[in-house]
């Protein structure tokens, strides 16, 4: 008899996939520890076990099947049974006349195929498949058997302390039934009713969150999230294919996260949705993105900034060249801050191009480009092809690495006004970041003009605004002196239908703007810390973000709390 070892390793040697040391090592674990010699070979990394069944399949002549692809007839599977089948990792996959087509990890053992041939009266034509395959496949061919096991184990438990749970699992619908659901009136309805309902309370972000028991809805409105009534929790795999539909994403994949957008027709305006498909525990959960351009703002003296930056800004965005950075977290308004530069700047003179990733709002006038990184369009290669069609302004979506950074910088070095982002706290923060990633202290002096950190705060609901004394112990924690001030009067919303009992409604900016002055660029070519710089800017009349959130507050704009809720004292 012909072992597969044998011809095993005639084969890998002949289409020299295998060096003849690597072979006499696999050799020696096997003569030690025991086992298939293919398993050693691919368990020590020599070869990937599908190059080498592929491999065996050509050496050997016989077709190789790839069973995730093929359906099993379990009837078919019963003419051999389990115990035979796990033993000699084999599994019957078709029968014609008196042959069946036997998929085998072994194909050249004779004994498994004289022992099949006894036992069932066919005659054997193999082919060959992976172990994990044929193994997974012996699983779901043969439920019966595992399920037998798995009740004689929990009978056996009975007398034990433990009691076993058994959790009432849903009966997912098939893809079709689920096409079928989403296209029909009452899971379109309840869709549409929470796009609608979102809208009207003005919100930025839908979420639909499954959980064991229940669905659960959030929307995020004023950048807190408030859960909303939900649909129930059957509806759920219905609701997402509905989403899935719509947003023309694949409803049959379940695994693995989508992304995606639609545009629907709202309360007779166009509203953008960003729809992301997560994978959880308990089902897929779905995250829509509102971006409702009728709510856009994009006028910057209308954004609530105080006069101060709305000067700095709008010195700044004229001149012919340089670097223009705003800081803030995520969600801060950073992008809808350049947005509104971008619009003031706006001319038919001028050429102005963006790689965004993605645009979140489509600008007449300005040449927007979607970064790609899946496709090799990362924010680099776009700056690169960007710079070839003679810009006037660039904007970039965010800084995310030194690449991108030094394209920036060498841009605004060659005549270009560059806009970007950067995910730092403080103003001061951006340049020591920017050093952090690479780039020499001169070529920050030379290219940077000003860098803008913001935060978003609450405005109290003015239908329920109403006024109160500052406590002296609070006062004299926010550093306030009452000697010189007197007693302050500070706002606060009471809660009423129109902000739904919250006493906010809207959100306005703070913010922080650091110039780079003679005094600051010294010592950033030493340097010098954040603090220090920070210091220098404050004697030189930059106002912190605690400072600007403590003067919107003493306006009546919002609250000494939720300036506190974005800030830090360091702010």
């Amino acid at each position: 008899m012909v072992s597969l070892k044998d011809r095993l390793t005639e084969i890998l040697i002949n289409n020299k996939l295998i060096t003849p040391e690597h072979l006499a090592q696999a050799l020696k674990v096997q003569t030690q520890k025991g086992g298939k010699l293919s398993d050693i070979i691919v368990e020590l990394k020599f070869i990937k076990e599908n190059e080498l069944i592929s491999t065996i399949s050509e050496g050997l002549g016989l077709p190789l099947i790839d069973l995730k692809r093929f359906k099993i007839d379990t009837e078919i599977a019963k003419i051999i049974p389990v115990d035979i089948a796990r033993h000699y990792q084999i599994i019957p996959i078709s029968k014609l006349g008196d042959t069946i087509t036997l998929a085998m990890a072994d194909p050249l053992n004779i004994f498994a195929i004289d022992h099949v041939q006894a036992l069932t009266g066919f005659k054997i034509n193999p082919i060959i498949s992976s172990v994990a395959d044929i193994n997974q496949t012996i699983e779901l061919s043969y439920p019966d058997t595992s399920k037998g096991i798995i009740d004689d184990l929990v009978k056996e438990m009975t007398t034990s302390s433990i009691e076993l749970i058994k959790e009432d699992k849903e009966v997912a619908p098939s893809d079709q039934e689920l096409d079928r659901i989403s296209h029909e009136a009452p899971v379109i309805k309840v869709v549409n009713m929470m796009l609608e309902e979102s809208i009207k309370k003005k919100a930025s972000d839908i979420l639909v969150e499954p959980f064991e028991k229940k669905l659960r809805v959030r929307f995020r409105i004023d950048g807190m999230l408030r859960e909303q009534k939900a649909p129930p929790k059957n509806m759920h795999a219905s609701v997402v294919s509905r989403i899935k539909v719509i947003a023309e994403l694949d409803i049959a994949e379940h695994r693995l996260p989508q992304d995606g957008r639609f545009k629907v027709k709202i309360l007779n305006r166009e509203v953008d949705f960003r729809v992301s498909i997560l994978p959880s525990s308990f089902g897929e959960k779905v995250a829509l993105r509102i971006l409702d351009k009728s709510q856009a703002n994009l006028d910057i003296k209308k954004l609530g900034f105080s006069e101060y930056p709305i000067e700095v800004l709008s010195k700044v965005s004229a001149l012919p060249h340089g670097m223009i950075l705003v800081c803030g977290p995520t969600g801060s308004g950073k992008t809808t801050t350049l947005y509104a530069v971008l619009k003031s700047v706006d001319s038919p003179d001028k050429n102005i191009v963006s790689v965004e990733d993605p645009v979140e709002f489509q600008l007449e006038g300005i040449n927007q480009v979607t970064a790609k990184p899946e496709i090799g369009l990362s924010f680099a290669a776009a700056l690169r092809s960007i710079l070839r069609q003679d810009p006037d302004i660039i904007m970039i979506g965010e800084i995310r690495d030194y690449e991108t950074v030094d394209i920036a910088i060498k841009s605004a070095l060659t005549g270009h006004l560059v806009l970007s982002t950067l995910h730092t706290t403080t103003a001061a923060g951006a340049v020591v970041r920017l050093v952090n990633m690479g780039v020499e202290p001169y070529l920050i002096n030379s290219s940077l003009v000003c860098v803008l950190a913001q935060r978003l705060v609450r405005k109290i609901c003015t239908f329920c605004k109403e006024s109160y004394v500052l406590k002296d112990d609070i006062a004299l924690s926010l550093k306030i002196d009452l000697q010189k001030t007197g007693k302050l009067q500070f706002f606060k919303g009471r809660g009423c239908p129109h902000c739904f009992n919250s006493g906010y409604s809207g959100r306005t900016v703070i913010c922080e703007v650091l110039q780079l002055s003679a005094k600051i660029r010294e010592m950033i070519l030493i340097n010098s810390q954040e603090h220090f710089i920070k210091q220098q800017a404050r004697l030189e009349g930059m106002k912190t973000l605690r400072e600007d959130g403590l003067d919107a507050a003493l306006k009546g704009l919002t609250t000494i709390e939720e300036v506190l809720r974005v800030t830090t004292p360091d702010e």
